[in-house]
């Protein structure tokens, strides 16, 4: 009788540790979408930030096909 009693503690000791790492899991994850949720991933760069796209003329279909056959890309 005694053995049901310590297996049925332990069964509650797990259950409870779950229930709690699982609460707090939950929290983490729900404390980290709040962090992330304002911040706006397109937002212009402030400060020295250089722009590192410069549009360049254009090519026709023929050189901009030799040049990806010629690079591997």
């Amino acid at each position: 009788m005694s053995s049901v009693f310590k297996m049925l503690i332990e069964m509650m000791k797990f259950f409870v540790i779950f229930v709690l790492c699982t609460m707090l899991f939950y929290y983490v994850i729900k404390a980290l979408h709040h962090e992330y949720e304002d911040l706006h991933r397109y937002e212009y760069p402030q400060g020295d930030a250089v722009k590192v796209f410069q549009p360049q003329e254009e090519t026709d279909v023929w050189e901009r096909l030799s040049i990806f056959f010629r690079l591997g890309e």
